[in-house]
């Protein structure tokens, strides 16, 4: 199996047949919603998936899909949380290109394990169904290169507001987590939101050109970035070269937000990616405890 990973913008996936909003309420006069429910499994396109898997079981948890009300309906999250208490910190875990399938659910899982009301909103859901494309190129070209930033800031306000308004969840101990596309995502959210605590940004692209849906990459607000976000990347990722990652930290210096880099020599993009052959066990395990530890520091514990 390939090793999958989000290439660069516009060259390689230029974004056609699509015209971003002018604003977020020309949103709110469509109907749609193409994406009504999480996939049960995982997406087609990593298949085979490898026996490395790992399954985090809900016992002790409330875990499975709820409905969040954004401004145009309302679009699928999974949520996973204690069976018992409340005021759980809240963590939003950001999907890779393949959605929120049974990987970002497991990992929802493992937060609730530790506490946390993890909840992983379906960001392509009007853009479409990632989970039946069987090919990673077709999956770009057809959804992820279609999502407008404002529209991904959006919804995650609105999953704020709705992990608040749940009873269950303490807003006021956010953090953010992503992978891949979700990495990326981390970075912009933590500057988006001043509720943010802390993010934990996975293998996210820093650098890109400036679009009509992605006019910033992180790397453009890395100076003036408030919230400290650690960066978990990999020195053997083809799709994200290490000059960036260099880089964004000698922009993050200038700024005053406390964010870390770290970098794991000879190590691919997707390393915690426990279902596909990129899966580094080692680096994984040091990487979801450097989160841990990140998180428990700024405040979401």
């Amino acid at each position: 199996m390939p090793n999958y990973q989000l290439p660069m913008p516009n060259a390689q996936f230029p974004i056609t047949n699509y015209q971003l909003p002018k604003n977020m309420s020309d949103l709110t006069r469509r109907q749609f919603i193409i994406v009504t429910a999480l996939s049960a499994g995982f997406t087609l396109a990593v298949h085979p998936i490898a026996a490395a898997v790992i399954n985090t079981d809900a016992a002790g948890l409330v875990a499975g899909e709820v409905k969040i009300p954004v401004k145009d309906g309302s679009i699928p999250a999974y949520r996973a949380m204690p069976a018992s208490g409340s005021n759980f910190p809240v963590i939003l875990v950001i999907q890779e290109i393949f959605g929120v399938h049974a990987h970002l659910q497991d990992i929802c899982r493992r937060l609730a394990k530790l506490g946390y009301l993890a909840i992983a909103p379906e960001m392509f859901a009007r853009q479409g169904d990632v989970s039946k494309l069987t090919e990673v190129q077709e999956i770009i070209s057809k959804v992820v290169s279609k999502v407008p930033d404002e529209q991904v800031m959006s919804d995650l306000d609105a999953t704020v507001e709705w992990a608040q308004k749940s009873g269950k969840g303490n807003t006021n101990k956010l953090g953010i987590t992503g992978f891949c596309w979700g990495g990326r995502i981390v970075w912009l959210y933590s500057s988006h939101n001043p509720k943010v605590k802390a993010g934990v940004a996975w293998y996210g692209r820093l650098v890109g050109d400036s679009t009509a849906l992605t006019p910033k990459q992180p790397i453009d607000i890395a100076a003036s970035l408030k919230v400290p976000v650690l960066g978990l990347y990999g020195g053997k990722d083809e799709g994200i070269p290490n000059d960036t990652v260099e880089k964004m930290r000698e922009v993050l210096k200038t700024g005053s937000s406390g964010s870390e880099i770290v970098i794991y020599p000879d190590t691919p993009h997707g390393f915690n990616a426990d279902y596909r052959p990129s899966y580094r066990e080692k680096e994984a395990e040091d990487a979801w405890k450097r989160m841990q530890d990140w998180f428990k520091k700024y405040g979401v514990s």
